[in-house]
C-alpha cells in the first residue's frame, strides 16, 4: 500500500507554526490529572469541533485497510472484518485539543491498542510508534504511551459508527496525549526502534505532547 503524499503547505499549517513560535495558550501553569480534570490552558466545549489537514478521505469500509508493521512479530494487514474479529471494547473517556478545547466523557467502541499489540507481537527493539492516515498525515509516540490502558483504535462514538469528519471509519485515540496525536483516518500503525517527528513535530510542537505539563510545542 502506498504512502499518500504528505499534506501541502497551507494557512492552517502557517498559522499553527506561529503558534509554536509564540507560545500561544501556554500558561506555565502545571496541574496534575489525578487533582484536576481540566489541564491548564484548556476551556470545555460540549461541541466536538472538526480540524483536520483540508483533506477528508472518504473511505468506505469495504476498502479500508489497516497495516500493522515495522518491529513486530506477526505484521498484519487487517480489513474491517479482521478489525472486528479481535476483542471489542467500548470506554470513556476526556479528550484535550492543542488548540485549547477540552470535552468530557466520549463513550468510545474499538479495539484496544494493548489488544493489537498482543495480536502482532511487538519485538523488543520497538521504542515509538509512527502513526500514518489516510490523509497523508502522521504522528508519533512512545511505544509506552500507545499501549496506555485507554488508548484505542476507534470505530464508534456515542453508540454510532465514527464520523468521517472525525477520521471514521477508524482513528486512534490516546485520551493522555494532546488530540494531535491522535491520528485520523488510520491506515498504518509503524513500529520503530527510535522516535521520530511527525508532522505537527516538524512544525514546531512536542514529540510527546502532554497536557498537564503543557508540552504544546518542542520548545516546552
Amino acid at each position: 500500500m502506498d504512502d499518500p503524499e504528505p499534506p501541502e503547505d497551507s494557512k492552517l499549517t502557517r498559522s499553527k507554526q506561529q503558534w509554536a513560535e509564540q507560545g500561544r495558550f501556554l500558561t506555565g501553569v502545571h496541574t496534575r490529572a489525578e487533582e484536576e480534570r481540566l489541564p491548564p490552558g484548556q476551556h470545555l466545549t460540549v461541541k466536538w469541533p472538526v480540524l483536520d489537514l483540508g483533506r477528508q478521505p472518504d473511505i468506505a469500509r469495504e476498502r479500508w485497510k489497516l497495516e500493522v508493521t515495522g518491529m513486530v512479530a506477526r505484521p498484519v494487514t487487517l480489513d474491517w472484518a479482521g478489525l472486528m474479529a479481535l476483542p471489542q471494547t467500548r470506554l470513556t473517556s476526556d479528550i484535550h485539543c492543542v488548540t485549547s478545547w477540552s470535552r468530557y466523557d466520549n463513550d468510545w467502541q474499538g479495539v484496544l491498542t494493548h489488544d493489537l499489540l498482543a495480536h502482532v507481537e511487538p519485538r523488543d527493539e520497538a521504542q515509538a510508534v509512527m502513526l500514518h492516515g489516510y490523509d497523508g498525515y502522521t504522528t508519533n509516540v512512545l511505544l509506552s504511551d500507545f499501549a496506555a490502558p485507554q488508548a484505542i483504535v476507534a470505530h464508534g462514538w456515542a453508540g454510532q459508527p465514527l464520523a468521517r469528519d472525525h477520521g471514521g471509519p477508524a482513528r486512534l485515540v490516546i485520551p493522555h496525549l494532546y488530540f494531535w496525536k491522535s491520528a485520523k483516518w488510520i491506515r498504518k500503525i509503524e513500529l520503530i526502534g527510535a522516535d521520530k517527528p511527525g508532522f505537527w513535530e516538524v512544525n514546531g510542537y512536542h514529540m510527546r505532547g502532554d497536557p498537564w505539563t503543557e508540552q504544546r510545542y518542542s520548545r516546552d
